[in-house]
């Protein structure tokens, strides 16, 4: 394919379309590893949850018509779904005990958590199936898409609502552009989520006033494992019909920097998750080229890099300008340091 056919197809209404289908899954966790890095209590298992979920739900919807014979055959994939968000859930539970309860560190408490994930979904997966690479044996349900009615006509628009081929998007991509504005909501103009933000940022502070500190990153951690599994049930449910092995591959742990590079807002993060949605889309259209497929593979990981170097060469100079505002304002006499001894 020419570079020119490859140009026209990245400016254009269907690369919109596969952007917001890839960066679905980055989306979805994202928004929780952001609730919770608010809280103070920042969650390195989104990947670990994320393939949890994933595995549960297939699992789950695919046994359902010999667990729930009597069930309709459009709620297996509900019953599966249903089932990687408790799943997702109790791993955030479980992470909030050991570090609060426990005292563990989070860091290490998350890193177990992905390890006993990764372990897991491949044994379970072969205890059930008989394959530990993937449940394509198994007839698992599908999450439905969303077609948003009287736009396929309209040239770009039908596109742009109802995706390249014009059967709309899957109901986690729809609900990731939800959860977006519900935590923005949550955040800034609701009491619970000034509790969340000064918990995070003043813990003790936060604490004088009468704020429990310990329940509210208990709740941070249960929201990030849902909003995680909602990231997962779309791999293997949306994004794709089967669960294989790992099939994450190091989403979770890209959403996490997702956060960092959107400066730590719902809207910022949704933004950082397109433009990584658009480093992979880029990758697929660059892969129908002769180009090494290592440069393509390069290229998302490269965007990671380059978004953590941006950010943090931001931060040192917002902190910089603060601290030069600050000695300004001791020079001029409008503030007085406060002085050792």
């Amino acid at each position: 394919m020419s570079l020119e056919v490859v140009l026209q197809s990245i400016f254009s209404a269907a690369f919109i379309a596969t952007v917001i289908r890839v960066a679905t899954p980055l989306i979805l966790p994202a928004m929780g590893g952001l609730l919770s890095e608010l809280g103070g209590v920042i969650n390195i298992a989104l990947e670990g949850i994320m393939l949890a979920a994933a595995f549960t739900g297939v699992i789950v919807s695919g046994f359902a018509p010999q667990w729930f014979p009597g069930a309709p055959a459009w709620s297996y994939a509900w019953l599966g779904a249903l089932a990687g968000v408790l799943v997702g859930m109790a791993m955030g539970w479980l992470i909030a005990f050991f570090h609060l309860e426990l005292k563990t560190d989070i860091i290490l408490t998350g890193l177990a958590m992905n390890i006993l994930a990764s372990g897991a979904t491949v044994f379970l997966m072969f205890s059930f199936t008989g394959d530990k690479g993937s449940t394509s044996t198994l007839a698992s349900a599908r999450l439905p898409s969303l077609q948003i009615p009287f736009v396929n006509n309209i040239p770009v628009l039908g596109t742009l609502l109802n995706g390249e081929n014009g059967t709309g998007y899957n109901v986690m991509s729809y609900l990731a552009f939800v959860l977006v504005a519900v935590i923005g909501v949550f955040l800034y103009r609701m009491p619970a989520g000034a509790h969340l933000r000064a918990t995070g940022e003043m813990p003790d502070a936060a604490q004088s006033v009468g704020i429990d500190i310990r329940r509210v990153r208990y709740q941070a951690l249960v929201a990030s494992g849902f909003c995680a599994a909602l990231g997962g049930l779309y791999l293997s449910m949306g994004y794709l019909s089967i669960f294989q092995a790992n099939m994450t591959a190091g989403r979770g742990f890209i959403a996490l920097a997702v956060i960092y590079l959107g400066n730590r807002n719902p809207v910022g993060t949704l933004i950082a998750a397109l433009i990584f949605g658009a480093a992979s889309a880029l990758g697929t259209r660059l892969g129908t080229m002769a180009i090494p497929p290592q440069i393509v593979e390069m290229i998302p990981p490269a965007v990671t890099i380059a978004a953590l170097i941006i950010y943090n060469i931001r931060r040192r100079a917002r902190i910089n300008a603060a601290a030069r505002r600050f000695q300004e304002q001791v020079e001029a006499g409008s503030v007085t340091p406060v002085s050792s001894s």
